[in-house]
């Protein structure tokens, strides 16, 4: 069964971090980009980044890039996505995919819910 599983999220303060983690299972996540997406209550998904299977280069939104890094390790078979200087406005449900375009998703996890507040 393809799975993939977020955790690592939480309650943080502005400029805290935290780091998610997608944990893969059913499948060789070697072969697979991953695209990590976020939802804020009333607002629609978007993209936050994505790693290449290929070479591990990344991209990101404009809104993460240079607080936020993903990397993906495939022998533990899982990506990560590090956030550091995090915004009250960073505040979502945190979903991984194994593509990079939220229009190409067939159905999502259960993400996990990462709140900035003081």
């Amino acid at each position: 069964q393809v799975q993939l599983v977020e955790s690592g999220g939480g309650l943080v303060k502005p400029g805290g971090s935290l780091r998610l983690s997608c944990a893969a299972s059913g499948f060789t996540l070697d072969y697979y980009a991953i695209g990590w997406f976020r939802q804020a209550p009333g607002k629609e998904r978007e993209g936050v980044s994505c790693i290449s299977s290929t070479d591990n280069s990344t991209i990101y939104s404009t809104s993460v890039k240079g607080r936020f890094t993903t990397s993906r390790d495939n022998a533990k078979k899982t990506v990560y996505l590090q956030m550091n200087s995090l915004k009250p406005e960073d505040t979502a449900v945190y979903y991984c995919a194994t593509v990079c375009v939220a229009a190409l998703v067939g159905s999502w996890g259960q993400g996990t819910q990462v709140t900035v507040s003081s």
